[in-house]
């Protein structure tokens, strides 16, 4: 799936549109590595915590959801990886319809479970509902879904643009929220009793949860995890995906459209004929955060995109039991390979393909990058 199904692919159009606009663009500072995060009264996070805190003594039930032709990658990835790595709850990945999820703007994975299946089997729906974001904010099927499961009792998480989903399934109204920094004018326009707080990774509105970019799925499901199963289980899977800390901080100022980040853009994507594709080498027991994070980086610099590479077309299971549908047989591909290391922590496979993105491309297109993730490098 090309990578302008996303948030950029419409960026060359709006710059050679922007009148006014234009002369406020090209005068914004660049720089998202020296922002500083205000910092958050700790009850807050508490409240959070409380929020989602599981009820019970049965082992909680959390979906994941997607539609089969467009869900973003890390939202539908991380999550599922995280979570099932934590051991704390059932996670089940679901789609629309029958067949594969297409994600992008890389991989291809096989679904669990359709939500037909899913509510036939579990009626009384999930305990936890996580939203990635979607090509299609309007998907008739996951809105009707998504206010059923809300209407059971599911606590309902946005991840990044998955809140524009959300909201357009009504759950955000005169609800506190966030989103990715891109899609908030929109969210807005949608939604406009939507009260909307900067400064925050995550946010937590009666029973509806909302965060900001692409990476804050990470410090969103440790902040799951501690909420279902208490701090020490957090911090031990936080160690185990290379995440020091994690909390609701957030230099929101930092992340939105500037000179640097708009020229890099169009000067990648008019570099048409030096840019790459690159082959991730799929193996059995590889661990899909990690997958999902190497292959949404380097599918953004608008200078490379990625294809996923096996000995034959049969699905290989991750080790949290993804089943990633390669792209080509390895054979095919004799270089330009990626390979991601048994035993890599996801956090730290992100760093590495940032810093190698900066060694092949320069440091601009790796702020490009990051700016799209919303990662504080």
């Amino acid at each position: 799936m090309a990578r302008s199904i996303f948030i950029w692919g419409g960026i060359a159009v709006v710059l050679l549109g922007l009148g006014g606009f234009g002369a406020w663009l090209f005068t914004l500072p660049a720089s998202i590595d020296s922002a500083v995060a205000p910092p958050v009264p700790h009850e807050e996070f508490e409240n959070v915590l409380a929020a989602l805190r599981h009820e019970g003594e049965e082992r909680p039930l959390i979906a994941v959801i997607g539609i089969n032709d467009a869900t973003e990658t890390t939202d539908y990835l991380l999550p599922t990886g995280i979570l099932r790595r934590a051991d704390i709850a059932d996670v089940v990945m679901l789609a629309t319809g029958e067949g594969p999820v297409q994600l992008y703007p890389a991989l291809r994975v096989e679904p669990d479970a359709t939500i037909a299946a899913f509510d036939a089997e579990h009626p009384d729906g999930a305990d936890y509902v996580i939203v990635p974001a979607m090509s299609r904010d309007d998907d008739p099927a996951v809105l009707a879904w998504l206010r059923e499961q809300s209407g059971k009792g599911a606590r309902i998480i946005g991840v990044c643009a998955g809140a524009k989903v959300v909201g357009a399934a009504g759950l955000l109204d005169g609800r506190r929220a966030t989103t990715h920094w891109y899609y908030l004018g929109a969210l807005l326009k949608r939604s406009p009793s939507i009260d909307y707080v900067a400064d925050r990774r995550f946010v937590a509105d009666d029973g509806v949860v909302t965060t900001t970019g692409v990476s804050a799925s990470m410090p969103m499901m440790l902040t799951l995890i501690e909420a279902i199963a208490g701090r020490p289980k957090a911090e031990a899977v936080a160690r185990d995906i290379g995440v020091e800390t994690w909390d609701m901080r957030h230099a929101s100022h930092a992340f939105r459209l500037t000179r640097p980040f708009a020229m890099t853009v169009l000067a990648n994507s008019a570099s048409f004929w030096s840019h790459d594709t690159r082959g991730i080498e799929l193996q059995a027991g590889m661990d899909e955060a990690a997958l999902a994070l190497v292959a949404d980086v380097w599918s953004r610099t608008y200078r490379s995109n990625t294809v996923t590479l096996a000995p034959s077309q049969s699905a290989v299971t991750t080790v949290n039991g993804v089943r990633v549908l390669p792209d080509r047989t390895d054979r095919d591909w004799p270089e330009n390979r990626l390979r991601i290391l048994p035993g890599q922590r996801p956090a730290d496979a992100l760093d590495q393909a940032l810093r190698t993105v900066t060694a092949r491309y320069g440091a601009p297109t790796t702020n490009v990058v990051a700016m799209q993730l919303e990662y504080p490098q």
